[in-house]
């Protein structure tokens, strides 16, 4: 699942999937705009079959929260 996940984020954010970990964020991203942050959690969302509240999309600082927020939904990343 961290492989879909990511490869959601390379497309997004417009760059490649090597350049993605746990410890990426807006800061280590560039194209990681609010823009942007709004269209990845709409492809989360529709790649994951979930609905994130507004606390959790205020809550994601990195790709771990948003790896932790994917797990509290059901998303399974030990596959």
């Amino acid at each position: 699942m961290a492989e879909k996940l990511y490869k959601i984020i390379s497309k997004v954010m417009n760059i490649n999937i090597e350049e993605i970990n746990d410890e990426s964020s807006p800061t280590s991203i560039s194209n990681w705009t609010s823009f942007n942050g709004y269209v990845l959690l709409d492809e989360l969302e529709t790649n994951f079959d979930v609905k994130f509240s507004i606390d959790e999309a205020m809550d994601v600082k990195n790709v771990s929260d948003i790896k932790r927020h994917l797990q509290n939904h059901g998303v399974n990343f030990n596959d």
